[in-house]
């Protein structure tokens, strides 16, 4: 950046609730540039008389998402970039193509249109910011660096107060992995946070190996008559300013709410303020473990899950674990409400059961209906009771979905994998979450599904498991995982209760494929012959896949414990078989 780190680079304040509090218009601020270029320049050039030295083009919204027609984005970019550079024109500022963050499937692909729109226009100075992550801005990064190598780029993240922004990405991953890898100059957060939370992130921030960059809400917003507003505290935001500066910010501006008031106080405050040289440390980290606990004489871990029940008595569940436990089961898991069906809890249920009965549990953790709030708040009590491993899905959607009502989704399972692996560096360095995710083996593109389970251990799962294997094809889909994959591989398996359950599951439920001669072979037989069939045929898949598997992956049917152990015996049989040779 051109600005040393002895005199800090200011950038502007908030254009959008600035140009609201003047105008009162709920529209896209950005369509100003449009129908209000006057007032635009107007609100530049009062933030340049406050001190700024650098301003963000009126752009932070201008995207495909929000501007669908190509001719009203091009013109809203276009004469955004012009206003800011007639307001600049006498003092000299750095204009910024201001970008913000987008949240869409289709984020790559619209940060990477804006950037190359803004290319055009002659920019060569670019902020990316409130972003939520940051895999979906490199290809927009490539290309600015492509056409302009010597361009200026920095990269903002929107991050709470806790260190993490709203796709569950800690602060320190963010702002390492946008430091490392070149292509940004200066790197660090701006909005969600008040001033005096942004000193704390950008102190826990450790050495990045490039400038810092932090530009904080004036405060927390409040409501007044249905209207957001943000209290007059602008001596408050000049004096946490100076902190942020003395913790060692070389880029320094507002985000939601900071007027050229605010930007004209924090100016004259810094101005008079001095720095160490150095405040910041390196936090310790401690990566998280991916070493499954061992069976006695080497034998392979069993898991078995049992459904949470639909009401509040448990009593079956906790007999059925202690009977578990009993005939060699190493470990519980515990579903999340599958088929979106309500049912208890699974983090208390898990808790409940390691409690009383003492064994290892695995809880399921879906994404659906929550956001990053109400999953650390779950897995911090499921820390409480000492379990540290977890099975992380999407989960399915809600049975009365539609394409209007697709139910809350601010996760999905990757996004978790790596919220969770983030908090395993800070909040659980002393006993890391070891992070389980599932491999669909019954899928038509089998290719596709070993990529995103690559995915899902390059963002920290250290284990799979496997949805239940009926098909040859599947067989060989795991055997393949087994090769493909650096990680642990349990191989799933559901003994089905009988035909009837047999036809639900393949009716019914997404991902399971039963062969036909399986169905038929189940059909007018009785419970006990078609557990005895069920039990032999799930030990025969157990068989071909024992030697490639880390681990085996039971699922209950319908309550059905008696088949469960026997396929549990059956193991067993083999492995002191293995051990007699």
């Amino acid at each position: 950046m051109r600005h040393t780190s002895q005199i800090p680079l200011w950038f502007d304040g908030a254009f959008g609730t600035y140009y609201f509090s003047l105008t009162g218009d709920e529209t896209p601020c950005e369509l100003a540039n449009l129908k209000n270029p006057v007032l635009v320049e107007q609100i530049h050039r009062e933030y340049l008389e406050a001190g700024a030295m650098a301003l963000k083009t009126n752009t932070f919204a201008a995207n495909p998402g929000t501007f669908p027609d190509p001719e009203q984005l091009d013109e809203v970019l276009r004469s955004g970039w012009e206003i800011a550079q007639k307001a600049a024109a006498e003092s000299g500022a750095q204009i910024f193509a201001d970008i913000g963050g987008i949240s869409a499937a289709d984020a790559e692909e619209s940060y990477l249109a804006v950037a190359e729109r803004f290319l055009k226009l002659g920019a060569k100075t670019f902020l990316f910011e409130t972003l939520p992550s940051y895999e979906e801005l490199v290809p927009a990064l490539k290309r600015i660096r492509e056409q302009e190598p010597e361009a200026e780029i920095v990269v903002s993240f929107a991050v709470s107060q806790d260190g993490y922004t709203k796709r569950g990405l800690s602060h320190r991953a963010l702002a390492r992995m946008a430091a490392g890898d070149g292509y940004a100059d200066a790197v660090g957060f701006n909005c969600v946070c008040g001033p005096s939370h942004m000193v704390s992130l950008v102190k826990s921030l450790g050495e990045i190996g490039r400038p810092v960059i932090a530009m904080p809400n004036a405060g927390y917003p409040s409501s007044l008559n249905g209207r957001v507003i943000f209290e007059d505290n602008a001596g408050y935001f000049a004096s946490r300013m100076v902190e942020l500066y003395q913790a060692g910010v070389d880029l320094l501006g507002g985000c939601c709410g900071t007027t050229p008031r605010h930007i004209a106080q924090a100016v004259q405050a810094v101005r008079g303020a001095a720095r160490p040289e150095r405040l910041r440390t390196a936090p310790k980290r401690l990566a998280a473990s991916k070493v499954l606990p061992h069976r006695a004489n080497g034998r392979k871990m069993i898991a078995v899950e049992l459904d949470p029940p639909q009401d509040f008595d448990c009593s079956f569940l906790l007999s059925a674990a202690k009977e578990l436990k009993s005939c060699g089961a190493d470990m519980i898991t515990v579903a999340d409400s599958p088929l979106s069906r309500t049912r208890a809890d699974s983090l208390m249920t898990a808790a409940k059961i390691r409690r009383e009965v003492g064994i290892e549990v695995l809880p399921h953790l879906c994404c659906r209906d929550k956001n990053h709030i109400a999953l650390k708040a779950g897995i911090l009590g499921a820390a409480f009771e000492g379990i540290n491993r977890v099975l992380v899905i999407t989960g399915d959607p809600p049975v009365q979905s539609n394409m209007r009502n697709p139910g809350v989704f601010n996760f999905n399972s990757f996004d978790l994998i790596s919220f969770i692996a983030s908090m395993n560096t800070d909040l659980f360095a002393a006993r890391p979450f070891l992070i389980g995710g599932a491999l669909n083996v019954n899928a038509a593109n089998f290719p596709v599904e070993l990529e995103r389970a690559r995915k899902k251990i390059a963002r920290g799962a250290g284990m799979l498991f496997s949805q239940p294997i009926f098909s040859e094809q599947a067989i060989e889909n795991f055997l393949l995982a087994s090769r493909e994959l650096d990680c642990a591989l349990f191989a799933g398996v559901l003994p089905v209760a009988g035909y009837k359950n047999a036809l639900f599951l393949l009716n019914e439920v997404s991902g399971i494929e039963i062969p036909d001669a399986v169905m038929q072979s189940l059909k007018d037989k009785t419970p006990a012959q078609a557990a005895e069939i069920s039990t032999a045929y799930s030990a025969g898949i157990l068989e071909q896949v024992y030697d490639a598997a880390d681990g085996f992956y039971i699922m209950t049917p319908l309550k059905r414990v008696d088949i469960v152990r026997g396929l549990i015996e059956r193991i067993h049989r083999r492995e002191e078989q293995e051990e007699a040779r």
